[in-house]
């Protein structure tokens, strides 16, 4: 912004894409930002949060999409500079050997990953018809998020903790009607609105293209594991994946759902993931144990720390990264740009920088058009 007086932006929500985007917007210089949401990193788990529940790993679905690879590859970049020794976020990452085996055969255009190969079919493992290995980074998402909403607070950012029902109560009473029940003396110049599943349901939204994909995972400790596994079919929904943490815990997963509200782990779906998990990755077994038998899903359920869901907040059409004005109800208020970021599905870690610097350049081109 070449004005040396600050914009006020606010930004619905704090998972991945919320937060991201805010750290962003704020470090770009030239804004005040502060960011309203319901629950943040440091609160108790539950389901309406899904960020915590993720994996997390860097391994793009975009495929042969080049606008989504673009946003992937920024985002991996980003990562992967937090991840190296002595950077920034260097503990809340794990770069690793990832394997990838494809039941079905497609192309996962990865071939700009680190240390990328196409593995050979002895390498395979039953069903699979091709495969592939590459260095990676996974997220300890809970000390990220942590880490990105400190980041973003250090850098002069605000957090507000409220509901917000429609984006109308953040266009005519700012932040401070969440926090003290009474319009900002400021007004708003710019909202960016990221709320993950509320897109449903917030007013002025409304998006029915958005709609929940069910993940159940396993977490468990096993900090002997220092590799990730993956087997899938995309059509088929079938998704298997052994994810370890830098701190030695593993995510072992997963469940694609469609339209699946139940907001609990079933535990008949966690003795499916065990049973999936040791199948392709016998390695999750205790070493003294493989040492002298076969291991079974019985000597995994002692490692299991956490059993839990989330909603991935899927979206018919993919990510709405776009702009729409709306009248400010304030006297003599303009017309206040809304720049919409959400419907990332299961793919918000993976695409968080590079949704964010789009959603940046949109909030920058709608307030240099209105001034």
């Amino acid at each position: 912004m070449s004005s040396s007086i600050s914009k006020n932006v606010v930004v619905i929500g704090a998972g991945v894409v919320g937060l991201t985007t805010a750290v962003k917007i704020q470090e770009k210089g030239g804004y005040s930002v502060t960011i309203i949401a319901e629950t943040f990193p440091s609160d108790p788990k539950n389901v309406k949060y899904t960020s915590i529940w993720a994996g997390a790993h860097h391994v793009s679905h975009a495929a042969d999409d080049a606008k989504q690879m673009t946003i992937d590859r920024e985002t991996f970049d980003v990562m992967w500079e937090l991840s190296a020794p002595g950077g920034d976020a260097e503990r809340c990452f794990f770069r690793i050997p990832q394997t990838d085996y494809l039941l079905d055969g497609r192309d996962e255009c990865l071939d700009w990953m680190p240390d990328f190969k196409k593995l050979p079919g002895h390498e395979l493992v039953p069903g699979a018809l091709a495969g592939t290995s590459f260095t990676t980074v996974t997220i300890d998402t809970p000390p990220y998020l942590s880490y990105l909403l400190s980041r973003f607070i250090a850098r002069g950012g605000a957090i507000v903790r409220g509901a917000v029902q429609h984006i109308s109560q953040v266009i005519e009473g700012g932040p401070h009607l969440f926090r003290l029940g009474k319009a900002s003396l400021e007004p708003v110049d710019a909202l960016v609105v990221c709320p993950g599943l509320g897109a449903r349901t917030l007013g002025g939204v409304e998006d029915k293209d958005v709609y929940p994909v069910r993940g159940q995972v396993v977490l468990v400790r096993a900090p002997w594991m220092d590799f990730g596994r993956t087997l899938s079919h995309v059509e088929q929904g079938v998704w298997t994946y052994i994810i370890p943490r830098r701190c030695g815990d593993v995510i072992l997963g997963g469940t694609k759902e469609d339209d699946d509200w139940y907001p609990a782990a079933r535990p008949e779906t966690t003795t499916e993931i065990l049973e999936r998990c040791l199948a392709l990755c016998p390695e999750i077994v205790p070493p003294a144990i493989r040492a002298e038998r076969a291991g079974t899903i019985e000597d995994l359920r002692p490692l299991i720390l956490e059993e839990g869901c989330g909603f991935r907040p899927q979206r018919k059409g993919g990510v709405r990264l776009d702009v729409e004005w709306f009248q400010g109800p304030r006297l003599n208020q303009e017309k206040v740009p809304v720049v919409f970021n959400y419907g990332h599905g299961g793919g918000g870690y993976q695409s968080s920088w590079g949704t964010a610097t789009v959603a940046l350049d949109l909030l920058e081109k709608a307030l240099t058009s209105s001034t």
